[in-house]
């Protein structure tokens, strides 16, 4: 594996495991609330019971975190992991208008937390892109 997709896959899998353990415990509350902001992008989490919403999330974002810190998981499988996950992070950021500007795509000062959603489906492309061998 490369130094530059080492960084990739330490980076973004130890963002993604730590934010998947903080949602373990989440009060059904808070996962009440995620879920309705998740279901402005994908509608179909509303019908989950938040509890099983929030399990549901968490355990996605483990794997994912998982399988970009395991190293005998391929770069292209790890990368197709992460951008599986951020596909719906992205349908959020596009899908609700307050989160972008007028255009519908920079970033409104309410969407620049999720903005961050476009860096990680840059890092998930060239994991999915990059050589199976380095080169030597």
């Amino acid at each position: 594996m490369s130094i530059s997709t080492t960084i990739l896959r330490s980076l973004s899998g130890a963002y993604f495991l730590q934010s998947g353990i903080g949602k373990l415990k989440m009060p059904t509350e808070a996962a009440a609330g995620l879920q309705q902001f998740a279901a402005t992008g994908v509608p179909q989490v509303a019908k989950l019971d938040p509890d099983t919403f929030s399990k549901v999330v968490s355990y996605s974002e483990i794997g994912v975190g998982a399988s970009l810190l395991t190293p005998f998981v391929s770069n292209r499988l790890a990368g197709l992991a992460l951008g599986a996950i951020n596909t719906g992070f992205l349908s959020i950021y596009f899908r609700n208008e307050q989160m972008t500007r007028k255009d519908g795509i920079r970033p409104s000062e309410a969407g620049t937390g999720l903005s961050k959603d476009l860096f990680i489906a840059a890092i998930a492309g060239a994991l999915i892109a990059a050589p199976t061998k380095p080169k030597k």
